[in-house]
């Protein structure tokens, strides 16, 4: 009977989440509800080393777990090795060897780590900025190839190359080791890049980035260096110290239109930047969560050798995501920073409007400030979870595709003492809409979405990335 019901478990593994697993126990009166972990098999691993595995894993050899978590552990341990970002195919099944012995088998097919990624970047901020306002001139694009392994000697390593042409001009390099210990834990890495531009934007006007253009020559040039060490207590937490220096050089035409570019009419802007961030992602999947907690919290503190005053800032996202009911989930995302002084140069008062933080809905602006916040909220529903196999392309035997249509509220504020004529500074910003979510091989997110503000707007964006 003991047999039977443990079958019976593993075979319903595929739709149950999150349970921890219970601690060993010396309790022999427990031992007709425990079982051991004898072996855990790993096949399919051509490059990627098994302790590089076993380090994403919940379990471990000898260890003993009760009978009714072993469909938990299943769908949590195959969540965790999907999240690594180094299999295309994951499958876990359990075997008994004994009336108290266990063996975890793990297939596993690996993703094609060599990519050479080539790019066709738009310069805007967004796809909508460029195809309404830019009138989707093809000189505002950049075309470039990034050259990185992923999995570098089987490791986890990552080392890449990146080199673009068109609106910017860039090289640079990257490396990361994340585990130098044998218990895996410590990690380090660097970063080397230059950057040069014929056209970039000197001031915002009216919640609009204005830019200026020179020819046969570069109107801004950049150049970062960065070392960092990282530490990883556990699978859900990481620490990361990084040191970095930056020089930035822009030409005469940038100083006399906006003198506040750099402070007290510089023509170059360089720092040194000491940052502390802490990671805690215990969300099920960590390229498109659907249940959990995130929370990633960074302390910067520049000191500006040229061109601008020593800043702190303070930086925070937080994530709540919860599963309603079957197939329905909402989450809520806050992203947030204070800065010190509030008086800095232009250039380093981005807040809403650039990468990731902005209101849906007004994807056309952009609201410079010292400090902001952002609240999304998403109720979305699943439609489509599938997988396409049997693909006869080694690295990508199957392709997932997941389909999550979806209603939003949005709300921010930005702070900015130099508002000038920018209207939507030091005021509340609200929106609401309708999308559509995308998520499929190698990461991919597409975000369709319907948005109307307060200013009564309302508009369709396109978005390669998550909230």
């Amino acid at each position: 009977m003991r047999y039977f019901l443990l079958l019976l478990l593993v075979s319903l593994c595929s739709s149950i989440h999150g349970q921890e697993v219970i601690p060993f126990t010396d309790d022999t009166s427990l031992s007709g509800q425990y079982f051991q972990i004898d072996t855990i098999e790993i096949t399919g691993n051509k490059r990627t080393r098994r302790e590089i595995i076993l380090r994403e894993l919940s379990i471990r050899e000898q260890q003993q777990v009760r009978a009714d978590s072993i469909p938990l552990l299943i769908e949590q341990n195959h969540q965790r090795l999907l999240t690594v970002g180094l299999f295309t195919e994951i499958n876990i099944s359990v075997d008994t060897l004994s009336p108290t012995l266990l063996r975890w088998k793990i297939d596993l097919k690996e993703r094609w780590y060599i990519i050479p990624e080539f790019t066709f970047q738009l310069a805007d901020r967004n796809f909508n900025v460029w195809w309404t306002e830019q009138n989707r001139d093809i000189r505002r694009t950049i075309i470039g190839v990034t050259l990185k392994n992923k999995n570098f000697r089987g490791r986890l390593e990552s080392l890449g190359v990146t080199v673009q042409v068109g609106y910017t001009k860039r090289l640079a390099i990257d490396y990361t080791k994340p585990y130098l210990d044998k218990k895996q834990r410590h990690g380090i890495g660097f970063y080397a890049g230059v950057s040069e531009s014929a056209e970039t934007f000197y001031t915002t006007d009216s919640n609009k980035l204005r830019f200026i253009r020179v020819h046969d020559s570069y109107i801004l040039r950049q150049y970062e260096g960065a070392l960092s060490y990282s530490y990883r207590p556990g699978y859900a937490s990481r620490h990361i110290v990084r040191l970095g220096y930056k020089s930035s050089r822009i030409e005469d035409t940038i100083v006399k239109l906006n003198p506040d570019y750099f402070t007290h009419g510089s023509k170059e802007l360089n720092m040194l930047e000491l940052a502390y961030r802490l990671e805690l992602n215990k969300t099920d999947n960590w390229n498109y969560p659907l249940v959990g907690t995130k929370l990633i919290g960074q302390l910067i503190w520049r000191v500006g050798l040229k061109g601008m005053e020593n800043q702190v800032l303070a930086q925070i996202e937080a994530g709540r995501y919860i599963r309603l009911a079957d197939k329905w989930y909402i989450s809520s995302i806050f992203r947030g920073r204070l800065s010190a002084p509030g008086r800095q140069p232009y250039a380093l008062r981005a807040a809403l409007g650039t990468k990731y933080d902005y209101v849906r809905g007004y994807e056309y602006y952009v609201i410079d400030g010292s400090h902001f916040g952002v609240l999304r909220v998403n109720l979305k529903r699943e439609l489509l979870h599938t997988t396409l196999k049997g693909i006869p392309i080694r690295y990508l035997s199957s392709i997932p595709i997941r389909i999550y249509p979806k209603i939003f509220a949005d709300a921010g504020y930005a702070t900015n003492h130099f508002a000038g004529n920018s209207f939507l500074n030091n005021r509340m910003l609200y929106s609401a809409g309708a999308g559509i979510d995308i998520f499929t091989a190698y990461d991919i997110k597409i975000r369709l979405e319907y948005a109307w503000n307060h200013l009564d707007q309302k508009g369709l964006f396109l978005h390669l990335s998550s909230e």
